[in-house]
């Protein structure tokens, strides 16, 4: 079998299926693991992240949507030439992969039409369910349960953990900057499994734009910047744009030295096994004495 995927997250699924030889074909932000960057890349990104300023990826993202383009462009030959028998994508949103209608209007002139595979997770439960539909796709079943089974084991031993606590921090996480969009998706179940309270975001919904006026009257005791897509060093970088604003010195969590820069890119944007990372890192930033574990600059850094 052969399979091309157009999302990270789908390729580290079927990297952790044991599917390294099937992978043929893969996106552009598609690194994980190392092994995904020696696949053939089969689509080209529009933007350019690393040379652009936050304030001008949202720009050139509002126009290409406002003017019904997608913002990834497939390589019909290249798809042609690698004879994918499976091709992994996703609708949920716009901004991460080619579009739906561009995938199967490409796949529907290849010879032999593939099987387009869409993977729609809105919550935890949708990417544990994810990575069970990649496995059946792909003949990998018993492995698709076994890895969820022990994502779950996982997810139990910190649920179980933070079940007593006396105390529920307040926690705002804040998926972009300029401008300003709360964390959504599986992100609010990430918080509240690692024993807080997400004020801003509402479990299972997409990330929104907000006002600042909504950080400052929530006054979240911790703060966690998971610009999407990107790292520790562009969060830090960008968090510039946080401390100038008005009432970020009256913040609980800044007045609490509780702000915290995180790879978003690999923990909490991709809806693929690492998210259960996520959850244990929240857990040790909430809850430190509980948990214990110390993770390395470059997956979580003290901003303030």
């Amino acid at each position: 079998m052969k399979v091309v995927s157009l999302l990270p997250s789908g390729t580290e699924i079927l990297f952790a299926l044991g599917l390294d030889d099937e992978v043929v074909g893969v996106s552009p932000e598609c690194d994980y693991p190392p092994a995904a960057r020696t696949k053939p890349v089969v689509s080209t990104n529009v933007i350019d992240p690393a040379a652009m300023s936050a304030g001008a990826i949202d720009a050139t993202v509002m126009n290409h949507l406002k003017e019904g383009g997608s913002l990834y462009h497939l390589d019909s030959e290249k798809l042609e030439s690698l004879a994918p028998d499976v091709i992994l994508t996703q609708s949920l949103c716009k901004v991460c992969a080619a579009s739906i209608e561009d995938v199967n209007a490409v796949a529907s002139r290849l010879p032999k039409a593939p099987r387009i595979v869409s993977l729609e997770p809105h919550d935890l439960k949708g990417v544990l369910a994810a990575i069970e539909t990649v496995g059946a796709e792909t003949g990998r079943g018993a492995e698709a349960r076994a890895l969820v089974e022990s994502l779950r084991a996982r997810l139990l031993a910190v649920e179980t953990a933070t079940w007593d606590l006396e105390r529920v921090p307040t926690v705002a996480c804040l998926e972009w900057f300029d401008p300003l969009f709360n964390a959504g998706h599986w992100v609010p179940d990430m918080v509240e499994l690692a024993g807080g309270a997400d004020v801003l975001s509402v479990p299972g919904k997409p990330s929104v734009k907000i006002e600042w006026r909504d950080v400052v009257t929530a006054a979240p005791e911790v703060l966690v910047l998971m610009p999407c897509g990107f790292g520790v060093d562009r969060a830090v970088a960008e968090s510039s744009l946080l401390t100038r604003l008005p009432g970020w010195a009256d913040l609980p969590a800044v007045r609490r030295s509780q702000v915290y820069a995180v790879d978003a890119s690999s923990y909490f944007s991709r809806p693929g096994p690492r998210l259960v990372d996520g959850v244990e890192m929240l857990a040790h930033i909430l809850h430190p004495d509980e948990f214990p574990k110390e993770w390395p600059r470059t997956a979580l850094l003290r901003v303030v």
